[in-house]
């Protein structure tokens, strides 16, 4: 079963992710939910100025993964208003990136089940085990309970730097998706999306923005 089809059968079951990243409406219409920090000191009036991308780091040269995120930026970079200078070519403004998937926890919310807790315990509003309402419990919905879930770290960084003002860093956006498995690919279209999203924004704003799953 893939993480999709398993996330919508957890939330259509009742349950649901505290710190969750993959959204489920009426368990119809999935959605992705990124979390978005970015900084900016923006110059003004720089549209249709040049850009170019500058690898963060050795280990980003000539590396195919890179190349094919390098085009993910590439196509949502044109919030900014910058177009990307020729191969070769000087450029007013470096872009560059770096990403990754990272195991976390988070906190997961499902309904009490007195056979996997062990005995009996409160259900829809009474005890569960023998009784007139067994095995479904009395009348108010059921109890919940917390617990702790392996999740992954979806996450993007990028940074925008003036060279006409020494190198100064003008724009830096971090966007994170937490899933139910490491799965930075096919994320990283709404990640590069949510970082552009509104840009470019507020200095210092936090932000959540969600997006159809398609």
């Amino acid at each position: 079963m893939s993480w999709l089809s398993k996330s919508g059968a957890w939330r259509c079951a009742g349950i649901f992710a505290v710190l969750g990243a993959v959204a489920l409406s009426g368990c119809a219409a999935p959605s992705v939910s990124a979390h978005v920090t970015s900084f900016q000191q923006w110059p003004a009036g720089v549209e249709g100025q040049t850009y170019r991308f500058v690898p963060a780091d050795a280990s980003q040269t000539n590396n195919l993964e890179y190349q094919s995120f390098q085009d993910t930026v590439r196509a949502a970079i044109g919030a900014t208003g910058l177009v990307e200078a020729p191969a070769g070519a000087p450029a007013r403004f470096d872009v560059s990136f770096h990403y990754g998937a990272s195991q976390t926890q988070v906190t997961v919310r499902r309904p009490y089940d007195p056979y996997f807790y062990g005995g009996y315990g409160y259900g829809y509003g009474g005890f569960y085990g023998p009784g007139p309402w067994a095995p479904y419990g009395g009348y108010w919905g059921p109890a919940w309970v917390d617990v702790p879930a392996v999740a992954y770290r979806n996450s993007l960084t990028l940074q925008i730097r003036d060279t006409q003002r020494g190198g100064k860093e003008v724009y830096r956006s971090t966007a994170y998706i937490l899933s139910d498995r490491g799965d930075l690919l096919r994320m990283m279209p709404y990640l590069t999306r949510a970082i552009f999203d509104n840009f470019p924004g507020n200095n210092g704003a936090e932000r959540e923005v969600e997006y159809p799953l398609q």
